[in-house]
């Protein structure tokens, strides 16, 4: 015999064997089984596959690891036959809520074991969306569904179907099986997939009549004699050769546990049976069980529930007394603007002293730090009565928050409490100008900085005058309004007082509101505030900047008040007009930018307006 023909009987001799090894396998729990795994699959130590966990959006696959050839050559003809095979499994879906699940798992039979393009959710890791729903896929499985999906056609959120190389099944049932106890054909008994309770699962093709059943029953119930589906079938047609066989899983926005407790196969025979006394137990479900101790503590804890429950609402009316607010219909269009009294309570770490920024004519002036945003606040109490046309000043308050400007204080909104009204703004870390013209233990600030604060408060006015969509007269131009931020730039602020008309308009009667030696004589004749009255505070603003003197003071002729604007007169006449630079600056000045702002003061303070600049 020749050595040539020995060395090829035992190569068919050995595939032969190799092939018969691998035909027929039992799992009872995994440990030893070598499976291969992927995704999120994985063994537990004590032998239970677990295909999914917590874990959103993903998939897993659990194949046996050798390739099984499904397909024989007829002596009788070239064509290639399907085989007959058989396979049970038990598996169990858990998932922490009733009846919700995640999408569900398969039995896979496929050309490969790496199904890695494969999409998760309602993909179940077996096909996506390029050859979800055609052919090509090379693809039989066997799903167990928990979730409907319109695109695929299902028939309800807990079936079984038959899929063939798309997620459309070929044929589908409800979950369930036939009690053999029922008589002929026995009575459909409904199952839940995602029970929680294992179940067992029988795929078996018969390779000559091409039909391949499917039988579910729970696992105290004999396998049913009518399977739940069959479907003729040739699978010479769809499977190629050799082929994988295994599981496959994928989960959606729930969190889901898929897991197989035990598995057998067969190939041109029935599977052998599984011995559920061997196979790993499931994980617990639920709470454990409850101590005795606990039957003595509970209803002890229950007494003291109701007592804390009933201090709870002691707690919550003096709260709500604490932080109570005066609300009205007509506030609701100011929503948005509108602070809770209860946060600006806790960012001023309620009101206290060391907190206070300052104490004005119109209310006092709270630091804080909003807990949610982290802002730094300033929070100005005005007393307010429903006399004094509420309603209308909110309807402005809210009007000026929508001011932005790089050298306005940003007004961020209000809230109503009682009498007082509270105006919140951004904190200026910096405080304001006068503190820095008048405080002798605060260092003088140079001329350069002045002449730089200047300018940004007259941008300030141009913006609310010309350029925003109304006219916005402040009525209260002074140093004590400009607000310094970190970086020394001014600000104009504190828009109590502020007025708004459209362009074109006449500006209404008003009272007379602002602080002496900043108010224009035709503001006190005709109680008009327009834009003029504002230049007017506004050259008092530049002599007392340039001059480190208040409008008004005292300490002339017999105690006389002294009006600024008169004094710098008198010395610009008198040709010594740099003799009223504020000695602080030591002369460290430029000569050509203090007389500009000088005459600039002079001419806005011109008791005429027309002669305004």
């Amino acid at each position: 015999m020749p050595a040539s023909f020995v060395l090829v009987l035992l190569l068919v001799i050995h595939a032969a064997s190799t092939d018969a090894d691998n035909s027929q396998f039992v799992h009872q729990g995994f440990a030893a089984a070598g499976l291969a795994l992927d995704g999120l699959a994985v063994v537990t130590p004590g032998g239970l596959l677990a295909l999914t966990n917590t874990t959103d959006q993903a998939k897993a696959h659990a194949f046996h690891p050798v390739p099984l050839h499904f397909l024989s050559k007829s002596s009788s003809s070239a064509a290639a036959a399907a085989r007959s095979f058989s396979t049970c499994f038990v598996f169990a879906i858990v998932s922490p809520y009733d009846g919700l699940s995640s999408h569900g798992l398969a039995f896979v039979v496929a050309p490969t074991a790496n199904l890695t393009t494969a999409n998760a959710g309602q993909y179940l890791g077996l096909l996506n969306a390029t050859n979800g729903t055609t052919a090509g896929g090379r693809v039989l499985a066997v799903e167990l569904d928990t979730i409907t999906d319109a695109e695929f056609h299902d028939i309800n959120s807990n079936h079984v179907g038959v899929d063939v190389n798309s997620m459309i099944s070929a044929q589908a049932k409800p979950a369930g099986y036939y009690d053999d106890g029922d008589g002929a054909g026995g009575a459909f008994r409904e199952l839940t997939l995602n029970s929680r309770r294992p179940m067992q699962l029988w795929v078996e093709y018969d390779g000559k009549a091409r039909r391949l059943d499917v039988t579910l029953a729970p696992v105290e119930v004999p396998k049913p004699k009518k399977p739940l589906l069959s479907v003729a079938i040739d699978l010479s047609t769809v499977v190629a050769d050799p082929v994988y066989v295994g599981f496959s899983a994928a989960t959606g926005v729930l969190s889901t546990h898929h897991y197989v407790l035990g598995w057998s196969f067969s190939l041109d025979g029935p599977a052998p049976p599984l011995d559920f006394s061997k196979l790993p137990a499931l994980p617990r479900l639920g709470p454990k069980p409850r101590s005795k101790a606990l039957d003595v503590a509970l209803p002890l804890a229950t007494a003291l529930l109701v007592a804390a429950a009933l201090t709870a609402v002691l707690v919550i009316v003096r709260r709500r007394r604490r932080y109570a607010e005066v609300r009205e219909d007509w506030e609701e269009e100011f929503g948005p603007h509108r602070f809770a009294y209860k946060d600006l309570f806790r960012a001023t770490d309620g009101f206290k002293d060391h907190n206070l920024l300052g104490v004005g004519g119109f209310g006092r002036v709270y630091k804080g730090t909003l807990t949610a945003s982290n802002l730094e606040i300033a929070v100005k109490k005005v007393s307010h009565g429903s006399k004094q046309g509420v309603r209308e000043f909110v309807a402005e308050v809210v009007s000026i928050g929508r001011l932005r400007h790089r050298n306005l204080v940003q007004l961020l909104g209000y809230c109503r409490r009682k009498g007082e009204l509270l105006l919140v703004y951004d904190y200026m870390a910096n405080g304001s100008l006068d503190k820095y013209l008048y405080d002798q233990s605060k260092p003088s600030i140079s001329w350069r900085q002045r002449y730089w604060i200047i300018k940004c408060v007259a941008s300030s006015l141009l913006y609310l005058h010309e350029d925003w969509e109304q006219v916005v007269i402040h009525r209260d131009v002074k140093a004590s309004n400009v607000l310094l931020d970190r970086e020394m730039n001014g600000r104009l602020g504190d828009f109590g007082l502020a007025r708004l008309y459209d362009h074109g308009a006449d500006p209404q009667t008003t009272h007379v509101v602002g602080t002496m030696g900043y108010l224009a004589p035709e503001l006190v004749r005709d109680g008009k505030a327009t834009p003029s009255t504002d230049v007017f505070a506004f050259g008092a603003f530049l002599l007392e900047v340039v001059c480190g003197r208040r409008p008004i003071e005292r300490g002339g002729h017999n105690n006389d008040p002294v009006v600024l604007v008169d004094w710098v007169i008198d010395c610009h006449r008198d040709g010594s007009l740099l003799g009223v630079v504020d000695p602080r600056l030591a002369g460290t000045y430029d000569t050509e930018e203090v007389t500009l702002v000088l005459n600039l003061g002079m001419m806005c303070l011109h008791p005429l307006p027309i002669y305004e600049a």
